[in-house]
């Protein structure tokens, strides 16, 4: 194996501590300090990235699937300036996941494409078998793929529910059970959810409960990963200014959505991609088989 390929056994007193030093951090760790810390390492990433400096590669690596737009995008290129070698998951839009890749390249660090239908038990195997043989390992999963079909029960067609339960709920199990196989100890596995799990707005009916089984897989796959210190957690965000969220909304719907949240305004797919990546961190390891919802205040 050349000297580029990631150690499959990676630094355990940094990346995996034993658990008497886990003790002890959680006696002495207060929760507001904890996120402090996470809060000031983001801003320094993204200082970072904004006056041109190199990522720093720290020999992980980071699948996010549904990542050539979006959330799944931001998220894919913050996790590549925090170090991970990535692999961005698209299902049409390759040149949309290239401007990714080029994107990591040009500031210093790794990344591939692979195209893969979550849907398709075979195309998810696939794309961990090529993170594997470019990258030597999988570190982090961040389950992001999904489509949204909204209608009443009324009036919801056979094939765009069939569709949203092939994507967002078998698509999801496949990548969790690949991550569950795959993820070296002491990573992270983030599956995404939705607010829209408690909102419960009318026509969300089918999809949320697409994303409603994303936090119950988590919980219970967390308890099935036990001892490995991988932490499992579902992330629910809320109003993001997506193409998934604003396509069929005129302007002034989305305006009256904005005012729905405190901060008067609708999240960016980087304010969620800043709490995947809290997470994913040393701090973010007591957080496990839970569902964090990252919505500006809208419930």
């Amino acid at each position: 194996m050349s000297n580029d390929h990631i150690s499959a056994t990676p630094d355990l007193e940094h990346t995996c501590p034993s658990r008497r030093h886990l003790l002890r951090i959680a006696a002495l760790a207060a929760p507001a300090g904890m996120l402090m810390a996470t809060g000031t390492a983001a801003v320094a990433t993204e200082k970072a990235s904004a006056t041109g400096e190199r990522i720093s590669a720290n020999g992980k690596v980071a699948i996010v699937t549904g990542s050539s737009r979006g959330i799944g995008a931001a998220t894919a290129r913050r996790l590549a300036l925090d170090g991970y070698s990535v692999t961005i998951n698209y299902l049409h839009n390759q040149d949309l996941a290239q401007d990714s890749v080029a994107y990591i390249e040009n500031a210093g660090g790794k990344a591939i494409s692979v195209q893969a239908d979550v849907s398709d038990p075979d195309a998810v195997r696939k794309l961990f078998d090529a993170t594997q043989e470019a990258f030597g390992g999988v570190d982090v999963v961040v389950s992001n793929a999904g489509v949204m079909r909204l209608a009443s029960f009324a009036s919801m067609s056979d094939e765009d529910f069939d569709r949203m339960m092939a994507v967002n709920l078998k698509g999801g199990f496949n990548v969790l059970r690949l991550a569950a196989q795959r993820v070296r100890d002491c990573g992270r596995i983030i599956s995404l959810s939705s607010s829209i799990t408690q909102l419960r707005s009318p026509t969300y009916g089918p999809y949320a409960a697409s994303k409603g089984a994303q936090e119950l897989f988590a919980s219970v796959l967390a308890k099935e990963l036990a001892g490995r210190q991988i932490s499992v957690n579902a992330m629910a965000p809320g109003l993001v200014n997506t193409t998934l969220f604003t396509d069929g909304k005129t302007p002034e719907q989305i305006a009256g959505f904005a005012q729905r949240t405190p901060h008067q305004r609708l999240g960016e797919p980087e304010d969620i991609a800043h709490v995947i990546s809290a997470l994913c961190s040393g701090d973010g390891m007591w957080i496990n088989g839970q569902t964090v919802f990252a919505n500006g205040g809208v419930i």
